[in-house]
């Protein structure tokens, strides 16, 4: 409910933050060439490239269906998303890191139209995501903020290997 309780300078500002992400991928990652883009620091964190597309399928096929579920169904049982999994079927490490950027930035364009042109009665929807319980549409915001967050420390972990 973060988001609802922000005065409408503050919503901009979030939505703001959300649509920086890909020019922080894109500035962090600018110049790097295809090997060290596929490199991970250690086992447990993604590659540069895996961050751009595990970034790229989450848009679409996490935050973008559950921002399309919320406004449309009543009370939806949405899916978790497993990113790790899907890194390693969709062999993120062997695509081009500024494809992974694009699909990430496009996706996430896609998004914020949606999220700005929902109405006030969509945005207290909800429903129940697996892994996390109860949640409302006005939630995903801050937790589409969080999950950014989480990957800017990651990516601030690799730029020190």
């Amino acid at each position: 409910m973060r988001y609802m309780s922000l005065d409408r300078r503050g919503q901009e500002e979030l939505l703001a933050e959300l649509a920086s992400m890909p020019d922080l991928l894109e500035e962090r990652f600018r110049g790097l060439e295809a090997e060290r883009a596929a490199r991970r620091p250690d086992r447990d964190l993604f590659a540069p490239v895996e961050h751009c597309w595990h970034l790229a399928d989450l848009e679409v096929e996490g935050f973008g269906e559950r921002i399309r579920r919320l406004a449309e169904e009543l009370e939806p049982q949405l899916p978790d998303f497993d990113g790790g999994r899907l890194a390693e079927e969709r062999r993120y490490r062997s695509r081009p890191l500024a494809d992974g950027i694009a699909a990430f930035r496009s996706a996430r364009r896609a998004n914020l139209s949606r999220l700005r042109a929902l109405t006030a009665e969509q945005w207290l929807r909800g429903g129940t995501q697996e892994g996390v319980g109860r949640l409302s549409l006005c939630d995903l915001p801050a937790m589409m903020a969080e999950h950014d967050a989480a990957h800017r420390e990651e990516i601030e972990t690799w730029r020190a290997t």
